[in-house]
């Protein structure tokens, strides 16, 4: 499994949107992503640096693998 660096909550939603991704809403601190054809909403916190479980989280939600998010990276 690769290993994941820290990102902030900027870059973790660059990345889901050149995945097809886009921004929904944005309520306090959490901005939350939806993608045609998916169910699955992302809640994507906006902090300095998002923690590696939540971003592992966040990719298993969207149904990628973490190599197809870092080649997005």
């Amino acid at each position: 499994m690769p290993a994941l660096r820290s990102l902030s909550g900027k870059e973790v939603v660059r990345i889901f949107e050149s995945l097809g991704w886009s921004v929904a809403r944005q309520r306090g601190s959490h901005i939350v992503m939806v993608k045609a054809g998916e169910i699955a909403t992302l809640s994507v916190p906006n902090h300095k640096e998002v923690s590696k479980g939540t971003l592992r989280s966040l990719i298993r939600a969207a149904g990628i693998t973490v190599d197809k998010f870092l080649a997005s990276a």
